[in-house]
């Protein structure tokens, strides 16, 4: 199939031809014909499979199709990022760059001010993030009540960062009465909730199983402690075939660390996070694409929605905790169709982030032992894909576990897994010496509660006591005779053996 059996406007095609594509990805093949004839959507799709261009074509053709003489806002576009939104809106651009139409992007983290000299020009099409889209119609720049399109792109991503209060006031600007679009790389369960509260008899897309991951994207783990990661990864940055690498990490402060341990070895870094301001994010990502910086430092928040061609390698410097950010992290390489590899550490902590990673993606990722930063702890059993059956110890999550009693009444049980190289407490213990004034015969059943002991006063100078009564806990009692010790010594008595 090809651009032209779309039946798209010749307007389209030119700017489309103009870009070097001639053959629609799936997404945009089974898209943009539902689009353009008035349907909502529900698309899920990997990212970098063209999601962008399946909505912006048909769109761009039906403002120019139905003009309008008075200007006013009729498409509007929630990211969750102003790097997505600063792509799409470049989209627009491009493929409407022989039309009319007008398109402005807002976002927050910079001035508003000529974002709103943007606004009263009265474009056609408004791209924006929830936070700035919000403070701006609270001033009175941004009207919705004649929008015609809504399209919300990365849907999860602005879930999985807080945006759902912010993304449902926005809805309840718009005219119940339009098309909406809800486009997603995943498809949780909260996602498909609000597809079906805000969209109309949609029309289902999913171009890929929806927790699955590219099949040209070559993947390996490393299994290596966290102080041995820097190490690590200047040993992979030593083989220059590592041309153009995006970096992963959990935490900004991460983000900024990993580039200076880069930097005084002399690999050139940039960062990029929410705390760099707009113009610090443009010139690193403008540095990047342009090859002059070979590796980008970027939190998930920053990378999303990261169009970035020729990306040789991503290096999952920290594991993520969501086992669906894996397949968002990994989706920047292997863009259209080309080939990728991606790299994981994989720390001690992080082994339980692995298991659900590889149920998710439903495969065991390839584990690369031969290098000098190896971990001594022994590699984990493969994962079970179907989530059931033995998962070692040390990979459970170190979560207290409430028990109830059949008779109803509670009681909390310590019993959490313990990690590889802790010791978990024996049961029943070793008595212990009666010299302490201890009876340790008393224990509870199942011999993981903290032991009671009846507690006999022992001889103390000037007929002290020992202060222990009946159902005190081992650390209380020591507690009371290291303040007795301190309290004693400070009155020049010497404390009894």
């Amino acid at each position: 199939m090809q651009f032209e059996d779309l039946k798209l406007i010749d307007p389209l095609l030119r700017a489309v031809n103009a870009e070097g594509y001639t053959t629609p990805t799936p997404i945009q093949q089974q898209s943009i014909p539902h689009i353009l004839e008035g349907r909502d959507m529900l698309g899920c799709a990997q990212t970098g499979t063209g999601k962008t261009a399946a909505f912006a074509l048909p769109i761009i053709q039906r403002l120019t199709n139905d003009p309008r003489q008075q200007r006013f806002i009729r498409v509007l576009v929630l990211s969750p990022t102003r790097e997505l939104a600063t792509q799409i809106g470049e989209s627009f651009r491009t493929y409407g760059k022989h039309t009319a139409i007008k398109q402005v992007t807002i976002f927050g983290g910079v001035g508003q001010n000529p974002q709103v000299d943007a606004l009263r020009r009265n474009p056609d099409v408004l791209v924006a993030t929830p936070g700035r889209l919000l403070d701006l119609m609270n001033q009175g720049y941004v009207r919705l009540e004649r929008v015609e399109v809504l399209v919300l792109d990365e849907a999860d991503r602005m879930l999985d960062m807080g945006f759902i209060h912010d993304v449902r006031r926005v809805i309840a600007a718009v005219p119940r009465q339009r098309q909406t679009l809800l486009f997603s790389a995943t498809m949780p369960k909260e996602i498909q909730e609000l597809a079906d509260n805000i969209l109309n008899n949609p029309v289902k897309v999913a171009v890929t199983p929806v927790a699955s991951t590219v099949e040209t994207i070559q993947q390996a783990i490393y299994f290596v402690e966290k102080k041995e990661k820097p190490g690590l990864l200047q040993y992979l940055l030593s083989d220059r075939r590592i041309s153009r690498v995006l970096v992963f990490t959990r935490t900004k402060h991460g983000a900024n660390k990993v580039v200076q341990q880069l930097d005084r070895i002399g690999i050139g870094a940039a960062a990029i996070h929410g705390n760099k301001s707009q113009t610090a994010r443009e010139k690193a990502l403008s540095d990047f694409k342009a090859g002059r910086t070979r590796v980008l430092v970027a939190t998930d928040i920053a990378a999303r929605g990261l169009d970035v061609e020729n990306i040789s390698h991503i290096i999952n410097y920290d594991l993520p905790n969501e086992p669906e950010t894996y397949v968002h992290r990994i989706g920047r390489t292997a863009r259209a169709g080309a080939s990728g590899i991606a790299f994981s550490f994989c720390d001690t902590e992080e082994r339980e982030y692995l298991v659900d990673i590889e149920r998710l993606i439903r495969l065991h990722i390839p584990v690369t032992a031969d290098h000098p930063f190896a971990s001594p702890i022994p590699v984990p059993p493969l994962t079970n894909l179907d989530g059931h059956g033995y998962r070692p110890a040390h990979l459970q999550p170190r979560r207290p576990q409430q028990q109830q009693q059949r008779n109803g009444q509670g009681r909390s049980n310590n019993n959490s897994y313990p990690r590889q190289g802790e010791v978990k407490r024996p049961s029943p213990p070793a008595p212990l010496p009666q010299s302490e004034g201890r009876n340790s015969s008393q224990w509870n059943n199942d011999g993981r509660n903290a032991p009671s002991y009846p507690q006999a006063a022992s001889a103390r100078p000037n007929g002290q006591s020992n202060g222990a009564t009946e159902g005190d806990s081992v650390g209380q009692q020591q507690k009371r005779r290291r303040r007795r010790r301190r309290g004693g010594a400070s009155q020049g008595i010497k404390p009894t053996a």
